[in-house]
C-alpha cells in the first residue's frame, strides 16, 4: 500500500513538475536545464531501450518487441535516483526533440524492424507502432505525453497536409484511440472538447468520430450531453456527432434526450447529410416508443423539398436510352441528391427490415393519416420499402394499407405522379414491388383501384429503363390474356394508352402486343376492337414506328375474313376496321395526292380492304350487319381522311336506296304470308314523291330464300338483301350524312316519317289461330319494325325542328305500341327466336330464350327480383328461381289458394318480359334521353285544314325512356365485381346492348346525366302530383272507383323508375373522387334548387340537408311499397354523398316505420303480395332496424307484440300494429329480426378484467335484453312452426350462440363475483332458449329434411361447447362445485318425448331436471348449476342414448 501511495505521489510530483515546467516556458522567467543534459536523458533511455532514432526523414528502428520496450523505459525511469523529476526531464527531452516537424513526424509514424547484418528481423514484430504511442502506453508518462502533443496540435492545425500529404492533427488524434488505460479519462474528455471549439471543421470532425475509440464507457453519458449541446449549435458536424453518439453506450433516458435533438434538427440537415440522421432515429427507437418516434419523424420529414433540379431531370430522360452515358453527364449536384435520396430509403428500409416494430409503426401512422393533404411522398415510397423487404407480415401490410388508402381516395394520383417524378432514379430500385403492387390492384373489383394500379404502370413506363418497359408491357398483355373481364379492359385501356403518348417506344414492343392474337377466344367483341385499334396504331400509325407487323395483320385478318365460322369472320371483320381506321385517318399534312391528305397507295390499300370485307360478308346477313354496325362505329368515332369518308358515303346511299326503299304506288305487287298494307305514315299529304321502306316483301323474299339455300345446300347464294341489315344500314347511312353536312340530316328526313309495308295488326287477335310458321314470320316482322323505330329515333332525336321532335314522339309512341303486340305474339309462339340485332356478341347460345308462357312468367320473376321495379318489363331478367324462396313467400298459403294467386297475377298483367328479349334490340343512344326534356309539343300536319294536333310524352313512352336511361346507368355507373367466367363458357354478356354507350367516358355519362336531372325532379314531381290528386279526390286511398288501372299502373313505374334513375346517377362510384367534387356539387344544386332557390353558394352538406329535404317531400304519395323502398334508398344515398349520417337517423327511421306500419294495396283494392313485394319489405325492415338508436328494443317491440297478435286472427288477417305482417311475410320479419339481432350482439363489446362495476353493469343489462329477445324468437317456432321459419331459426340460432360464447362469456367471466344475481338471470333465460334449439334438433330429425337436418351438427356443437364454457368460467371463479350434469331426453317441438330404444330402456332412470344441488352453495350458485345441469344434458343425452351429434356429423 505504501509503495503504491508513494507511486501516486510521484505521479502527482510529475504532474506538479510538468505544470511548472510549462508555467516558466511561457513566462520564461527561468532558464530551462541545460539542453545537453535533458536530451541526454531521453536519448540515451529510448536508445537504451530499444529504439534508435534517426534523422533525415528514415523511419525510427526498433530492435526489440514494443512491451519490452515499453517495460525497459518505465524500468529506466523507477531506477533513476531523480526519480520523479526525471519525468519532466524525459518529457523536456521529448520536447526539444521534437521541435523540428521532421522528427515530430517520425516519431508519429510506425518505427520499422531493425535488420541485423545477415538482414534477419524474424527476432522482432513485424509490426510496431510509433514512438509517441508506444510511450503513451506507459502509465506515468500517459498524461504529460498528452500534454505534449495537444500543445504541439495547434502548430499543424490550420496546415493539416504537410508536405508529405500526411494529416498531422488526425494523425496525432490516432495516436490516443484504443488505449489500454487511460489514466484521466475525464481531463482528457475535457481537453478533446476545448480542442473542439476552436479547431476547424475538419479536425473537429476528426476528434468527434474518435471520441468513442478515445474514451472509457463511464464518460460515455458525459460527452453525448455536450455533444448533443454542440449538435443544436452547429449543424455543419451533425454526421461525425452522430456517428459518435451511435457508438457510444447512452443511457435509455439520455437516449431519448439526445434523439428529441437530433429530430429538433431536422428541417435544417443537408441533404447529402440526411440519412445519418434519419438513420440514427430509426437505429435509436425501442419498441416502447416506436410510434411516437416514427410519427414525428413522419412530420418532419419533408422530401418535397429535395426535389431534384431541372438538369437531372433532363440528364435523366436522356438516361432511358443511354444510361451510362446520361450517368456520366449528371451535374454532381444532381447526382448526389438522388445518391442521397437513396442513402436515405436504404436506411429507413435496413430498419425496418430487422426491426419488426418499425415497419408495424410505419403502417400505423401511414394508416392514421386522415386528410389527403397530409399525405406525402414518403408514404408511397414507405410502402414500396415495406414492400419490398422479404418479411411477409411488411409486405402483406403494405399491401393492405396501399388498398385502403386507394380505395378512400386519400392517396390519389397526384401523389403518385408527384413521387414518380421527383424521385424516378430512386424508385427504380424498387421496380418488383411496383410491378407488384400495380398487378394486385389491376384484379381488384372496386374501379379506384385498377385505375390507381394503371398509373402506377404508366408512370413506371415513362420513368424507367428500356427493361422495365419491357416488363410493363409483358404484365399487361399477361392482364389481357388473363380472361378476367374489367382486368382485361382496364389493360387494354393502358395499352391503348401508352400507344397514344409513347409510339416510339411502344413500337419496340409491338411484338410482345401481337402475341395478344393467340388467346382472342376469350375476349369479347369490345375487347377485340380494342385489340385491334392499339395494334393497328401501332402498325399502321402515322408515324409508321410499327411496321414490322404489318404483314403480320394483313395475314391475320385476311385470314380470319376468309373463314367460313361466323366467330372468328366476326373477328377479321373487326379488326379490318379498326385497320381501315387506322390508315385512312386524316392526315396533319398535305401531301401530293388527288388533292387530298391521304397518299395514292394508301388510299388505294384502304378502298381494296373495304371491298374484301364487303365481298367477304356478302354472303352472310349477320357479317354484312356487322360490318355496318363497325363503319359507322368508326366514322363516329375517328376523323378520316375526306376522300375515305366520300367513298363510303356514296357507295351506302346508293345502296340503301337501291335495297330498302320503293316508291310509294297505288297498290303492292307480290304473294306474302300476311296481306300488305302501309302503316305508320306520318307524311300522308305529300302524294307525290313518297318513299316506303319495303319491310314485308323482303322479310317474305328472305324467307324463300333460306328455303331455297336448305332445299340446295350444296350452292352458295348470291348476294340478296336481308331485312336483317335494314336498322345497321341506315345508322350508317345516317353518321355518314352528319359527318358529310356537319349534323343536318335534311337529305334523309323523309325517312323519319315514310311508311312501312307491314301487314294489319288485326291478326294478332287472332293469334292463336295461326300456325307456328306464320306466328313466327310475325314476330320477326314486329322486331324488324322495332329495331327500325329505334333506328329512327336515334338518328332524329337531335333535331331541333318542332315538327321532327313531334315525330320522333310518335315514332317512341309507334315503338311501346308495338311491343305490347310484341309480348301477345311471343307469348303464343313458344322456343322461337327472334333475328340478332346486336351482331358483336359472340353467339345466342348463352342468351336463355323464354319457350313458352309458363316459363316466360318464371323469368319475369327472375328479372323483377333485380330491377326491384314492378312494372319494368325490359330488366334485366334471371330464369332461376330459388324454390325454397317460392315455399318461403307462399308458406302458409294451401295449393288452391298458391293457384289462385296466380290466376290473379295473370289477370292483373302480362306474363311476359321483353328484358329477356334485349339481345335482339337496337340500342338506343344515349342522345335520346333528351326527349324526355320535351313535355308537351304540337305538330303541323301539312294539309290544307292545318289541323293541330297534341303530341303528349304519355306515361307509356316516359316508362319506356326511362327503363332504357336506367338500364345505361346501372351499366355504366354502378360499381360491378369482376367475376371469372364459368369453366363452361355459356354465359350472357352483361356488355351486350351497350356498344354504343362503352364508347363513352363513365364520367361524361354523369355529367349528361347532371344535365336531365331538372327534366327527372319534373317529372317526380309530375307524378307525385297526381297521386296526391288522387288520394285527395278518393279520400286519402288509391283504389277509388275512378282510378284507371292501367294508368295507375304505368305511372307508378314512372315514380319508381325516376327514384332508381336519382339513386342509380348519385350512386357514381366517381363522386367519392376529388376531381369530382364539382359535379357532385351541381346534381345536389339541382335538387336543393328544387326546394330552395338562391344565388349563394352552398357548402357539399348545405347541399346535401336540401336535397334530403327535398326528397322527403315525396313520402307521402308513394304508390307501392317498392317505390317507397326506393325512395328510402335514395335517402340514403343522399346521405352518403357528404352529409353527416347520424344528423339523419331518427328522419330514416321515422320515415322506415311510417312505411312498414303502412297498409299497402293494390289500385283494384287487393293487398299487395308476391316475391317483389317480401324482398322490398324485408329491405325496408333491415333500414329501420339499422338506423334505430336501440335495436334490441325494437326487436322485442316487434316479436313480443306484433307477430304474437297474429295467433289469434285468421289466415288472411294482419297484426294490428303492423299491418303488413301477417302470416304470408312472418317469414319476412322472423328472419329480418333474427338477423339483425346476431349483428347487433356482434357490436356489443366483449368484457375485460378492468372494466368498472358501471361498465360491466351496462354490458350485462344489454346482453340480458338480447337474450331475451332471443328467447322469445325461439319460442315463437312453437306456433309457428313451418319449414322455413324452422330453418332461420337453427341458422341464427347457432350464429347468436356462437356470438355470446365469443363476447358475452368473457363478460361473465370476469363479471360474476360482482353481479351474480344478473348472471343467474341471463343464464337462466338463455337456457330456456338452448333447450328449445335441442327440441328443434329433434324435430328436424323426425322429419327428416334434409334442409334442416343440415344445421343440426354444427347448432349441437355449439350448444356442447356452451357446457363446457359455463363449467369453465365456474371454475374459474371457483364455484365448480356448483357444477352438476343431468340428462336431457330427445322432444319434439310439442314437448312430446322422441321414443328410441335406448331411451325406452333407461326411461325410469332418467330425469330432465338433473340430480340433487349440494346445500351448502349459495341460491345463486344453485340456479347456476340447475340452468347449467340441464344445458350439460344435450351432451349427455347425445353420449347415452341416440349419440346424435356423432351420426350428423358423419
Amino acid at each position: 500500500m505504501m509503495r503504491k501511495k508513494r507511486r501516486s505521489s510521484a505521479d502527482g510530483a510529475a504532474q506538479d513538475s510538468a505544470n511548472k515546467s510549462k508555467k516558466s516556458r511561457a513566462a520564461k522567467s527561468k532558464g530551462p536545464p541545460p539542453a545537453e543534459t535533458v536530451e541526454n536523458v531521453f536519448n540515451s533511455f529510448v536508445r537504451e531501450a530499444g529504439v534508435a532514432l534517426k534523422q533525415d526523414g528514415a523511419a525510427n528502428e526498433i530492435v526489440v518487441d514494443q512491451v519490452v520496450f515499453q517495460r525497459k523505459i518505465q524500468r529506466q525511469l523507477r531506477k533513476s535516483p531523480r526519480y520523479p523529476g526525471v519525468l519532466q526531464e524525459f518529457i523536456t527531452g521529448l520536447e526539444s526533440y521534437i521541435e523540428e516537424p521532421e522528427r515530430f513526424k517520425n516519431c508519429l509514424l510506425p518505427c520499422v524492424p531493425h535488420l541485423s547484418d545477415e538482414g534477419d528481423s524474424s527476432s522482432v514484430s513485424s509490426f510496431h507502432e510509433s514512438l509517441l504511442r508506444m510511450l503513451l502506453r506507459i502509465e506515468i508518462l500517459q498524461t504529460l505525453i498528452i500534454n505534449t502533443l495537444f500543445e504541439k496540435l495547434p502548430e499543424f492545425m490550420f496546415d493539416s497536409t504537410g508536405d508529405g500529404g500526411l494529416n498531422i492533427p488526425r494523425v496525432i488524434i490516432n495516436q490516443l484511440k484504443w488505449l489500454d488505460r487511460v489514466i484521466d479519462s475525464k481531463e482528457l474528455a475535457t481537453k478533446l472538447m476545448q480542442l473542439v471549439s476552436v479547431a476547424p471543421v475538419e479536425i473537429q470532425c476528426d476528434i468527434i468520430t474518435s471520441l468513442p475509440e478515445i474514451l472509457e464507457d463511464s464518460q460515455h453519458n458525459d460527452i453525448a450531453r455536450e455533444l448533443n449541446s454542440l449538435l443544436r449549435e452547429n449543424t455543419q458536424l451533425t454526421v461525425p456527432i452522430l456517428d459518435a453518439l451511435t457508438s457510444l453506450n447512452l443511457s435509455a433516458s439520455l437516449l431519448v434526450e439526445v434523439r428529441g435533438a437530433v429530430m429538433a434538427t431536422l428541417a435544417a440537415v443537408q441533404l447529402e447529410d440526411l440519412h445519418v440522421v434519419v438513420k440514427f432515429i430509426l437505429h435509436s427507437i425501442s419498441s416502447s416508443d416506436a410510434y411516437e418516434v416514427v410519427y414525428e419523424l413522419h412530420e418532419k420529414l419533408d422530401l418535397e423539398a429535395c426535389i431534384l433540379p431541372p438538369v437531372l431531370q433532363a440528364s435523366h430522360s436522356r438516361s432511358k436510352s443511354k444510361a451510362t452515358v446520361a450517368r456520366s453527364c449528371t451535374t454532381p449536384a444532381a447526382g448526389s441528391s438522388q445518391d442521397s435520396m437513396t442513402l436515405v430509403l436504404d436506411g429507413i428500409k435496413s430498419a425496418v427490415r430487422f426491426q419488426k416494430t418499425i415497419s408495424e409503426a410505419w403502417l400505423k401512422v401511414i394508416e392514421n393519416v386522415i386528410e389527403v393533404e397530409d399525405h406525402k411522398v414518403i408514404d408511397v415510397l414507405v410502402l414500396f420499402i415495406l414492400h419490398s423487404t422479404n418479411a411477409n407480415h411488411s409486405r402483406r401490410g403494405a399491401e393492405r394499407v396501399l388498398k385502403a388508402k386507394v380505395k378512400t381516395g386519400q392517396i390519389q394520383e397526384a401523389l403518385l405522379q408527384k413521387t414518380f417524378k421527383s424521385y424516378s432514379q430512386v424508385l427504380r430500385g424498387y421496380f418488383p414491388s411496383i410491378l407488384a403492387l400495380a398487378q394486385s390492384l389491376l384484379r381488384l373489383p372496386d374501379p379506384c383501384m385498377p385505375s390507381f394500379g394503371g398509373h402506377m404502370y404508366r408512370h413506371s413506363f415513362s420513368a424507367f429503363d428500356s427493361y422495365c418497359q419491357q416488363e410493363v408491357v409483358g404484365t399487361l398483355v399477361t392482364h389481357v390474356c388473363s380472361g378476367m373481364g374489367r382486368e382485361v379492359d382496364t389493360a387494354l385501356e393502358l395499352l391503348c394508352g401508352l400507344v397514344a403518348d409513347k409510339p416510339s417506344e411502344m413500337a419496340l414492343y409491338a411484338v410482345f402486343v401481337k402475341g395478344i392474337l393467340d388467346y382472342m377466344d376469350n375476349l369479347t367483341p369490345q375487347q377485340i376492337r380494342r385489340l385491334f385499334h392499339l395494334l393497328s396504331r401501332l402498325a399502321f400509325g402515322q408515324q409508321q414506328q410499327g411496321t414490322h407487323i404489318q404483314d403480320d395483320m394483313h395475314i391475320v385478318i385476311r385470314k380470319q375474313l376468309s373463314s367460313m365460322v361466323p366467330k372468328y369472320k366476326r373477328i377479321g371483320i373487326i379488326g379490318a376496321v379498326m385497320v381501315v381506321g387506322s390508315m385512312g385517318e386524316r392526315g396533319t399534312e398535305v401531301e401530293n395526292s388527288q388533292g387530298g391528305t391521304l397518299p395514292k397507295e394508301t388510299y388505294r390499300q384502304v378502298t381494296a380492304l373495304l371491298e374484301l370485307v364487303r365481298s367477304c360478308s356478302e354472303s352472310s346477313p349477320e357479317a354484312a350487319a356487322l360490318y355496318y354496325d363497325e363503319l359507322a362505329n368508326l366514322i363516329l368515332t375517328s376523323t378520316l381522311d375526306p376522300m375515305v369518308q366520300d367513298w363510303i358515303g356514296k357507295s351506302v346511299l346508293e345502296d340503301f336506296q337501291e335495297d330498302f326503299v320503293v316508291d310509294l304506288g297505288p297498290g303492292i305487287s307480290g304473294s306474302f304470308p300476311f296481306p300488305a298494307h302501309l302503316l305508320y305514315n306520318l307524311d300522308e299529304d305529300e302524294s307525290q314523291g313518297s318513299i316506303v321502306i319495303n319491310l314485308l316483301p323482303l322479310l317474305a323474299s328472305d324467307a324463300q330464300n333460306k328455303r331455297e339455300v336448305w332445299d340446295r345446300s350444296e350452292k352458295q347464294p348470291d348476294k340478296r338483301v336481308s331485312p336483317l341489315c335494314l336498322s345497321p344500314f341506315f345508322r350508317l347511312l345516317r353518321l355518314c350524312e352528319e359527318k358529310q353536312h356537319h349534323g343536318d340530316l335534311e337529305e334523309i328526313d323523309a325517312l323519319l316519317g315514310c311508311p312501312l309495308i307491314l301487314t294489319e295488326m288485326g291478326v294478332i287477335d287472332k293469334v292463336e289461330s295461326l300456325s307456328k310458321a306464320e306466328r313466327e314470320f310475325l314476330c320477326t316482322l314486329l322486331f324488324h319494325a322495332i329495331n327500325w323505330f329505334r333506328e329512327v329515333v336515334n338518328a332524329f332525336c337531335k333535331q331541333k325542328d318542332t315538327e321532327m321532335k313531334g315525330k320522333v314522339m310518335t315514332r317512341i309512341q309507334n315503338i311501346t305500341y308495338l311491343q305490347t303486340l310484341l309480348e301477345r305474339v311471343l307469348e303464343a309462339s313458344p322456343g322461337y327466336v327472334p333475328p340478332l340485332a346486336n351482331f358483336d356478341v359472340e353467339s345466342t347460345e348463352g342468351f336463355a330464350v323464354p319457350s313458352g308462357a309458363a316459363p316466360l312468367k318464371k323469368a319475369k320473376k327472375g328479372s323483377t327480383k333485380k330491377s326491384k321495379n314492378p312494372g319494368t318489363s325490359s330488366s334485366d331478367c334471371s330464369f332461376h328461381e330459388e324454390r325454397t324462396q317460392a315455399e318461403e313467400t307462399q308458406q302458409e298459403q294451401p295449393d288452391k289458394e298458391k293457384e289462385k294467386e296466380k290466376e290473379k297475377e295473370k289477370e292483373g298483367q302480362h306474363g311476359l318480359s321483353l328484358g329477356a328479349y334485349r339481345l335482339f334490340f337496337r340500342e338506343l343512344d344515349i342522345e335520346v334521353l333528351s326527349v324526355l326534356q320535351c313535355g308537351l309539343l304540337s305538330r303541323s300536319l301539312l294539309d290544307s285544314s292545318k289541323v293541330r294536333e297534341e303530341v303528349l310524352l304519355g306515361p307509356a313512352e316516359l316508362v319506356f325512356l326511362l327503363e332504357d336511361m336506367l338500364r345505361k346507368l346501372e351499366f355504366s355507373l354502378t360499381a360491378t365485381h369482376a367475376r371469372r367466367p364459368p369453366f363452361l363458357k355459356g354465359r350472357t354478356d352483361r356488355s351486350v346492348g351497350f356498344s354504343h354507350l362503352q364508347q363513352k367516358s363513365p364520367q361524361d355519362i354523369a355529367s349528361y346525366c347532371v344535365q336531365l336531372l331538372p327534366t327527372i325532379c319534373s317529372h317526380l314531381e309530375n307524378c307525385h302530383n297526381h297521386f296526391q290528386a288522387v288520394l285527395s279526390e278518393n279520400d286519402g286511398v288509391v283504389d277509388g272507383p275512378a282510378t284507371d288501372m292501367q294508368e295507375h299502373q304505368l305511372l307508378s313505374s314512372a315514380y319508381q323508375l325516376l327514384l332508381q334513375v336519382l339513386n342509380a346517377a348519385l350512386s357514381w362510384y366517381g363522386f367519392s373522387q376529388p376531381g369530382q367534387r364539382g359535379l357532385l356539387k351541381n346534381a345536389l344544386g339541382v335538387l336543393a334548387g328544387r326546394l330552395k332557390e338562391g344565388d349563394t353558394e352552398l357548402t357539399l352538406e348545405q347541399l346535401v340537408k336540401h336535397s334530403f329535404q327535398y326528397l322527403l317531400n315525396f313520402r307521402s304519395t308513394m304508390p307501392s311499397l317498392n317505390t317507397a323502398l326506393c325512395l328510402s334508398q335514395l335517402l340514403s344515398t343522399v346521405i352518403e354523398r357528404g352529409g353527416n349520417s347520424a344528423a339523419y337517423r331518427e328522419q330514416m327511421v321515422s320515415l322506415a316505420r311510417c312505411f312498414l306500419c303502412q297498409k299497402w294495396v293494390k289500385a283494384n283494392g287487393e293487398r299487395e303480395r308476391g316475391n317483389k313485394f317480401n324482398e322490398g319489405l324485408q329491405t325496408l325492415l333491415s333500414i329501420y332496424l339499422e338506423n334505430t338508436d336501440d335495436v334490441l328494443k325494437a326487436v322485442e317491440e316487434i316479436a313480443g307484440e306484433g307477430i304474437p297478435e297474429l295467433v289469434n286472427v285468421a289466415k288472411d288477417e294482419s297484426s294490428t300494429t303492423w299491418p303488413n305482417l301477417n302470416r304470408q311475410t312472418l317469414l319476412v320479419f322472423y328472419k329480418g329480426l333474427i338477423a339483425e339481432l346476431e349483428k347487433a350482439v356482434r357490436k356489443i363489446p366483449p368484457g375485460k378484467s378492468n372494466d368498472s362495476f358501471e361498465v360491466q353493469s351496462e354490458k350485462l343489462l344489454t346482453w340480458n335484453l338480447a337474450v331475451r329477445d332471443f328467447h322469445i324468437l325461439v319460442n315463437l317456432v312453437k306456433v309457428f312452426d313451418s319449414r322455413p321459419v324452422l330453418n332461420v331459426s337453427l341458422k341464427y340460432g347457432r350464429l347468436f350462440l356462437e356470438s355470446f360464447l365469443k363476447l358475452g362469456m368473457p363478460l361473465l367471466d370476469h363479471s360474476f363475483k360482482k353481479h351474480k344475481e344478473d348472471v343467474r338471470s341471463l343464464l337462466k333465460t338463455i337456457q330456456l332458449s338452448t333447450r328449445q334449439l335441442h327440441h328443434m334438433c329433434g324435430h328436424s330429425k323426425i322429419r327428416q329434411d334434409t334442409s334442416l337436418t343440415s344445421h343440426v351438427p354444427a347448432l349441437k356443437k355449439s350448444l356442447e361447447q356452451f357446457v363446457y364454457r359455463v363449467k369453465a368460467m365456474l371454475m374459474l371463479n371457483n364455484c365448480q362445485e356448483a357444477f352438476w350434469m343431468g340428462n336431457l331426453k330427445n322432444r319434439d317441438l310439442k314437448g312430446e318425448e322422441i321414443i328410441s330404444q335406448r331411451t325406452q330402456e333407461s326411461e325410469d332412470e332418467e330425469e330432465e331436471e338433473g340430480s340433487e344441488v349440494p346445500q351448502d352453495h349459495s341460491e345463486d350458485e344453485d340456479q347456476e348449476s340447475d340452468s347449467e345441469g340441464n344445458r350439460r344434458s344435450n351432451r349427455a343425452d347425445d353420449e347415452d342414448q341416440d349419440k346424435d351429434v356423432i351420426e350428423d356429423s358423419d
